[in-house]
């Protein structure tokens, strides 16, 4: 089993491990922190590299909040923007209109947590990469445990130097190989083949 925490469109890393457990456990105790993958993603664009961040709402008094807590600030128009954003960079890749449609719901449905937004993205990309891994989650947070611990890469600084062979990219041929970015970002321009890249890391 392997314990990883729920993160937006996770980052290449992170299905890398996925892929290769037998289980997946996702923490739910966790303390919420800032400028993680818990609340953004990296996609590419003709600019390079592209920030999608879900606005969060953050607690009046100064203490600590658990991310299964962590409300989502929908006075902005987030998901419509996010969407945008994925057609704009995305559109003439050659497997994303075969993945939009399913996609389409995760920026039409109204979230109250982030953490729910984060299941539903893990639902999507397992269903389009037919990933059969279960998972369950956890009900206390502990530092120590006996499964193998990816709880460090929802953090944006703590990611592996070794990650899946190069694949090519929207908008290589300016900005070069870009490693490491959504998930989405593999899927849409390896489609099914994305699957062999995440087991051969």
């Amino acid at each position: 089993m392997a314990l990883f925490i729920p993160t937006y469109f996770s980052p290449i890393s992170q299905y890398s491990e996925i892929i290769n457990s037998e289980e997946v456990r996702f923490e739910m105790d966790d303390n919420f922190q800032k400028q993680s993958f818990r609340n953004r993603c990296y996609i590419s664009n003709t600019n390079g590299k592209q920030l999608l961040n879900i606005p969060v709402k953050h607690p009046v008094t100064s203490g600590r909040k658990k991310t299964k807590d962590t409300l989502v600030e929908n006075a902005t128009p987030w998901q419509d923007q996010h969407f945008k954003s994925l057609k704009t960079a995305y559109r003439n890749s050659p497997f994303f209109e075969f993945y939009v449609d399913d996609m389409a719901p995760i920026f039409e449905k109204e979230y109250t947590f982030l953490q729910d937004i984060n299941i539903d993205t893990f639902l999507f990309i397992s269903e389009a990469l037919q990933i059969n891994t279960a998972f369950k989650k956890t009900t206390i947070y502990t530092t120590e445990t006996d499964n193998k611990d990816y709880r460090d890469l929802a953090e944006v600084k703590n990611q592996p130097e070794i990650l899946v062979d190069k694949y090519i990219q929207m908008f290589d041929d300016k900005h070069g190989f870009i490693p490491n970015l959504s998930i989405l970002d593999l899927l849409f321009m390896e489609g099914p083949n994305a699957i062999t890249y995440l087991e051969n890391k």
